[in-house]
């Protein structure tokens, strides 16, 4: 992606900075020039706030490895909220051009109520996003979901993942914004063949309908594969909102791939209203 303006872009509603653990190689201000350089109105930092500790399937960054991994276990570090509120304030005086919005992705909150509402209780954020980035394991923890497809049929994964988070949606409702509901299928391997959407659509059509009965919206996420069919059950289960993210956890990954989301997302049946990220059916 050049570096050049591009007017009429969504904001960028879901970017991590280096308040996230698993973003060392990124900065909140490195994160604003990008938005500022390709002309989006706003980003909003939605930094992890994770409690689940999960065995992992790969190698993870050298520069947290050692502190947050035991013996293939990951233990996710507290979230500073106070630290990142002060520097998100820095930025807003420095960029005044930009909206920048707060926010904190929660990972599987509907497992650790207690920690969230102590967490959302310390700040007020602009957006609340929630997420599922684990399954359960054999030995009855926690497992990261690429890990997973390495000791299950990948089918039974992807049905797996999309059970946890019509579970997650179902038991938690102090959010604003589904996260990648597809993101089980970053890690669908070549191996299984074509990563097909309507093989799950009684599943997927379970979480958005209890989604959209609840009055939230869903996420396009641009980090992984786009798939339209999902645009669509959404827009006929009466999903009233989306928001566009590039889930960057380095700066030029700063609203990648969104022309082509707003693309798909017209075509889907939705259209811009906030030019700070929120979309509406049409």
């Amino acid at each position: 992606m050049s570096e050049e303006r591009r007017p009429g872009l969504p904001g960028d509603s879901h970017v991590h900075s280096e308040w996230s653990w698993d973003a060392p190689y990124t900065s909140m201000v490195s994160a604003c020039e990008r938005a500022i350089g390709l002309g989006l109105p706003s980003i909003a930092f939605t930094e992890h706030a994770d409690f689940t500790v999960r065995s992992i399937g790969h190698i993870e960054p050298s520069e947290w490895q050692r502190p947050l991994v035991t013996d293939g276990m990951l233990t996710p570090p507290p979230f500073d909220v106070e630290g990142y509120a002060e520097c998100l304030n820095r930025c807003r005086e420095r960029f005044p051009g930009i909206r920048i919005l707060s926010g904190v992705e929660l990972g599987e909150p509907h497992l650790h109520e207690r920690r969230v509402v102590e967490t959302l209780r310390r700040a007020e954020f602009d957006r609340v996003l929630v997420s599922m980035h684990t399954l359960p394991s054999a030995d009855s923890g926690r497992t990261t979901v690429d890990a997973a497809f390495a000791n299950a049929p990948a089918a039974d994964v992807v049905r797996t993942y999309l059970r946890q988070v019509l579970s997650l949606v179902s038991g938690f409702c102090d959010f604003d914004v589904l996260a990648h509901i597809d993101y089980a299928a970053r890690y669908w391997p070549s191996s299984a063949g074509e990563y097909r959407p309507e093989d799950f659509e009684d599943e997927y059509r379970a979480v958005l309908s209890m989604l959209a009965a609840r009055g939230k919206a869903l996420e396009v996420n641009t980090c992984g594969p786009l798939h339209v069919d999902i645009l669509r059950w959404w827009h006929e289960l009466k999903g009233s909102a989306i928001t566009f993210a590039s889930d960057a956890h380095r700066p030029e990954q700063v609203a990648r791939r969104f022309e082509e989301a707003a693309t798909l997302a017209e075509a889907a049946g939705f259209a811009a209203v906030d030019p700070h990220g929120l979309w509406r059916a049409r």
